[in-house]
């Protein structure tokens, strides 16, 4: 069974990334700054949450994924998809909607649907 994070905006899959992806040690200390970054507090749908939980972050770190689709920036995109398979490894599906500036997320953890 393939082990991929798949990207799903309005319906229709837009990426996927091999979960089981090799970290070399420059990305794992990438991935590891992006944590002490939101260590200092995110925004989340205009809140500011100054001690974001593993949940919240991975929704932070997901809307920057969907972000990165959207300007086609591999850095990025490689970046938050990384975070994602190794901090959540059970996660199987970013589902998002798009109705023209509001965006609707779902981080998906049961079989891919």
């Amino acid at each position: 069974m393939p082990n991929k994070l798949r990207v799903v905006l309005n319906g229709t899959p837009v990426f996927e990334y091999e979960k089981n992806t090799r970290q070399p040690g420059k990305q794992r200390e990438i991935l590891d700054n992006m944590d002490l970054d939101m260590d200092e507090g995110i925004e989340i749908d205009g809140e500011i949450i100054h001690s974001p939980d593993k949940m919240q972050r991975a929704q932070y770190v997901a809307m920057s994924l969907l972000y990165g689709i959207q300007v086609n920036s591999e850095g990025l995109i490689s970046a938050t998809c990384g975070y994602l398979a190794t901090r959540l490894p059970d996660l199987k599906q970013v589902r998002a909607v798009e109705k023209g500036e509001e965006v609707t997320m779902d981080l998906i953890f049961s079989e891919e649907n």
